[in-house]
Order: structure tokens, then C-alpha cells, then sequence
């Protein structure tokens, strides 16, 4: 719902954005790609992988240049690394990373980490209620 509202160049960063944190742990488990799946048809885009070895994070960011957007940005992220209950260190960092490009407090960081939580548990809630 959020993603709508992202510029089209911010869609298809947020989607290497969301691919290359996923990946952090090594492992880009099912319940990552099915989340990252409906990210793409919350946005319309096309779902395609990205090549770790040519993203580079500093870049992509500079993308979200409102507000807005880098919120949505990070509320978005918080749900995904919250979908495998693995919140790891290379996670951790990566997201202490943006939100210091993105000038957020770790405050707001708190909150929204308790919002992605909480926005995991509802999504795999609602595949749960959808599933056959």
C-alpha cells in the first residue's frame, strides 16, 4: 500500500534495495522472496534479480530523496528483515547504515522496527487466512 507512492525510480531501487538486504545473511529464504514477490505487485514491476557484486547501497539511496519516501523506504525493509524472525548483524548494520543516510533517529528506527514486527506478523497471519 505504502510503495504506491514511491516515483517509479524509487520503485525499482527499493526492489535492489530490498533484494540486496535480503541477501545479507547469505540465505534469501521462501517467506523473503514471497514477501519481496508482493512488493513487486504492490509497485506493478516485475520482479528480477539483482547482482550483489554491482549494487552498491550509497548509490541506490540517493534515489529516496523525500522524506516520504526514505520512510516508506525503511518501513518496508523493517518488514522484510523481520519476516524470518532473523534480525541478524549484517541486517542490523545495513540498517543502522540507512537510516544514518537517510538523517532518521535511532528512535524513530526503534519504532519503526517494532512497526515492521508487527506488519510480519499480519502478513504471514493474512497468508495463513489466503492459503489453501
Amino acid at each position: 500500500m505504502l510503495l504506491m507512492k514511491l516515483k517509479t525510480e524509487e520503485k525499482f531501487a527499493f526492489l535492489q534495495l530490498a533484494q540486496y538486504v535480503a541477501k545479507l545473511d547469505g540465505e534469501y529464504g521462501l517467506k523473503e522472496r514471497e514477501l519481496v514477490d508482493e512488493y513487486c505487485t504492490e509497485m506493478g514491476i516485475e520482479n528480477m534479480e539483482i547482482n550483489l557484486e554491482s549494487f552498491n547501497l550509497e548509490e541506490t539511496l540517493e534515489t529516496f530523496r523525500s522524506i516520504q519516501s526514505r520512510k516508506i523506504t525503511i518501513l518496508a525493509l523493517m518488514v522484510l528483515v523481520h519476516i524470518d524472525d532473523k534480525f541478524g548483524i549484517y541486517e542490523h548494520k545495513t540498517m543502522d547504515k540507512i537510516a544514518h543516510i537517510f538523517n532518521l533517529s535511532e528512535r524513530e528506527m526503534h519504532l519503526f522496527s517494532m512497526w515492521g514486527k508487527m506488519g510480519s506478523a499480519l502478513y504471514e497471519q493474512a497468508m495463513v487466512f489466503t492459503t489453501d
